[in-house]
């Protein structure tokens, strides 16, 4: 689904990811976890076609980068930013079928088919939308607009999902819906593959089954979660001691208790 090697991004002398090794197959769902700065977007921006790598190899879905003509590669892939530039008072059943052609506006010029508004609808019930699926965009909270997000980039079937930090700026009831709807999502689709980037665990899904850490552009480890997501490494990729558990699938993280000075 997804492979690099030896991956390496310079900009203005600095290196961003520097020797970066990783294999994505079907059906896997990544944790992309690392500080500020670790180079998680820049290399979600290379999974997801939209730079390159100024060394090594980028295979998205067996093409490689600098090969291929990346507009028909990204039409099969599904990229969340809850950052969507969106201005306009669009229903979130519009937004969704934006997705369909990947524009932000609608083709005021085609109508579309009646199979493709009906997979938006089936979309918008997947991601729990549809009483709001007349609601206007601008009304929307962030929660609602990064489950609206979502159904849009499924809409041409992507055989990879990528998802940039999507429970930022959630109070808690809208992340557990969120975090509810990807569980849901990754169920109904088994040969679905998806990356998520965060910052935080306790926002990664009970359905994530791998995990990269990176920290100043270099991979700490890589691999299935139970070998990863240890208090060990996740203490080395955020350079500070924080103690890591697990329970009914989800994670938390605390940092290291410190001890009153003694008297």
């Amino acid at each position: 689904m997804l492979r690099t090697r030896g991956v390496d991004v310079v900009r203005d002398g600095r290196y961003l990811l520097r020797g970066i090794d990783l294999t994505i197959r079907p059906g896997e769902h990544w944790a992309l976890l690392g500080p500020n700065g670790a180079g998680k977007s820049t290399l979600l921006a290379l999974l997801g076609a939209v730079s390159h790598p100024t060394r090594g190899e980028v295979d998205v879905l067996g093409r490689r980068l600098g090969r291929v003509d990346v507009r028909e590669l990204r039409a099969h892939l599904g990229h969340v930013d809850p950052r969507h530039p969106l201005r306009s008072p669009l229903s979130v059943r519009e937004v969704v079928l934006t997705g369909h052609a990947g524009t932000i506006e609608p083709d005021l010029y085609r109508k579309p088919a009646p199979e493709t508004v009906d997979r938006a609808e089936l979309l918008i019930a997947t991601l729990g939308m549809t009483a709001l699926a007349d609601a206007p965009w601008t009304t929307l909270s962030q929660g609602e607009r990064g489950r609206a997000l979502i159904a849009r980039a499924l809409m041409p079937s992507p055989r990879l999902l990528l998802l940039d930090e999507p429970a930022t700026g959630l109070d808690l009831t809208a992340r557990e819906l969120l975090l509810d709807s990807l569980d849901l999502l990754r169920h109904q689709h088994p040969e679905l593959a998806s990356v998520l980037v965060t910052h935080h665990l306790e926002e990664l899904p009970e359905s994530t089954t791998h995990a990269l850490l990176l920290r100043g552009g270099e991979r700490v480890a890589a691999g299935p979660v139970e070998r990863v997501m240890t208090t060990e490494l996740i203490s080395e990729t955020f350079g500070h001691p924080i103690r890591i558990t697990r329970h009914e699938g989800r994670w938390t993280a605390r940092a290291a208790a410190r001890r009153a000075p003694e008297r």
